[in-house]
């Protein structure tokens, strides 16, 4: 039996797929049952919403303001975004990414403004009743540790820290907190989610490849969603358990958190 899998987490608006882009959707549908695309500002957005309209039932939809894109966006964009958003709210599953990423932005004034940016997306969030999924990007943990005390203080309900590169005690943590954790295609090379993959429940765990970026493939420069399929493997590996028990979990776990029964 042929098992399709998911990646929760890819951006197939971005350039690098603009020379083929339905020829790589086409070779995902192959091998994945159903992908979520992430729309990382306004311009991105509608175009994502218009390329998920292309491949209904298989491309899902997050809308988000990505880090990086928040200093140069001034209150009435961010507003007229959120209209947007808003407007939408019937195509899309969850809000995201957003987040803090201290990797790119170390201007203070700069953080200032990421950190109450990223409030006014969790309480949007929480005001359409989605779910959101989290960039947060730092130095030894911290900003992912920021996160979820922001998060759990805004009492947000369902949350995914996507592409998580934390220690197990704090991938631990999280889940303890009833929050999900996202593994991404570069776990080939992590021996740190290696030890995540093998500890944390597989009812807290999701799949992603943040396509084109973090190919698993030494060399390889653009990252495609059916290397999903590797994040899936280690997992079995780690665990000692096998495909389908992993991608029955996950497949719940997209169901629970993002509302889509793909059965």
């Amino acid at each position: 039996m042929v098992i399709k899998i998911i990646d929760i987490h890819c951006h197939l608006t971005f350039e690098q797929y603009d020379t083929d882009r339905e020829q790589v959707i086409a070779a995902v549908k192959q091998d994945l049952k159903a992908v979520i695309t992430s729309g990382v500002d306004p311009e991105d957005a509608k175009k994502t919403l218009e390329l998920a309209e292309l491949h209904e039932d298989f491309i899902f939809v997050s809308l988000g303001l990505h880090p990086i894109h928040v200093a140069g966006k001034t209150d009435h964009e961010i507003g007229d975004y959120l209209d947007f958003i808003c407007e939408n709210r019937s195509r899309i599953v969850s809000i995201g990414e957003i987040g803090l990423d201290y990797h790119w932005i170390r201007d203070p004034i700069k953080v200032k403004r990421m950190r109450e940016v990223f409030d006014v997306f969790l309480e949007f969030a929480k005001e359409q009743d989605l779910p959101v999924v989290l960039h947060l990007r730092g130095t030894g943990g911290e900003a992912i540790e920021e996160g979820l005390k922001i998060i759990s203080d805004a009492d947000i309900k369902k949350a995914v820290f996507h592409c998580f590169t934390g220690k197990p005690q704090l991938a631990e943590l999280i889940c303890e907190e009833g929050y999900y954790v996202s593994l991404p295609t570069s776990i080939v090379r992590s021996k740190t989610m290696k030890k995540v993959a093998k500890r944390i429940p597989l009812s807290y765990l999701f799949t992603e490849t943040d396509a084109p970026y973090l190919s698993p493939k030494e060399g390889e420069k653009r990252n495609v969603p059916q290397h999903v399929k590797v994040v899936y493997e280690e997992i079995v590996r780690q665990r000692g358990s096998d495909m389908a028990t992993v991608n029955t979990a996950i497949e719940s776990n997209f169901k629970r958190v993002f509302g889509i029964d793909l059965k």
